[in-house]
């Protein structure tokens, strides 16, 4: 079975993981910090945007799997995929502090949302779904 939004989401998560790498090079490169963080508010600040990342990635992008593979491929769920993406880039920028600092509320606000929202989701999927979990493929039986 093909994951559509889950491989989609999956890939530009590699993107955005990448550039995050980037940036943290780029400001330990321009801060004379070759490992950890120096004590460098910069470096810091770049550091904990990339880890914050890491961190919230693989629950939501299980959620979007079990949902995907539990419901389909509705286009909600391209939506949430999309926004989920879209907060952590403002995350990320919004770590640098200065007039970009809204980003880091904003790529949180969404984060924290969003999880709860797919969390809901999926826990209400087994008891509310119209799918009679009698014929689901895995039983247990009795003795």
């Amino acid at each position: 079975m093909i994951l559509p939004i889950t491989l989609t989401i999956a890939g530009a998560a590699a993107l955005v993981n990448i550039w995050l790498m980037i940036r943290v090079g780029q400001v330990r490169t321009s801060e004379k910090v070759s490992v950890g963080d120096g004590g460098n508010e910069k470096v810091i600040r770049r550091m904990r945007a990339h880890a914050n990342y890491g961190e919230s990635l693989p629950i939501i992008l299980i959620l979007i799997a079990a949902i995907e593979l539990a419901s389909g491929s509705p286009l909600w769920l391209w939506v949430v995929g999309g926004v989920y993406m879209l907060g952590r880039i403002a995350h990320g920028i919004g770590m640098d502090g200065g007039q970009l600092g809204k980003g880091r509320m904003i790529g949180t606000i969404l984060t924290l949302l969003i999880m709860l929202g797919l969390g809901a989701y999926a826990i209400s999927i087994p008891y509310f779904s119209a799918v009679d979990v009698s014929t689901s493929p895995v039983t247990v039986q009795a003795g």
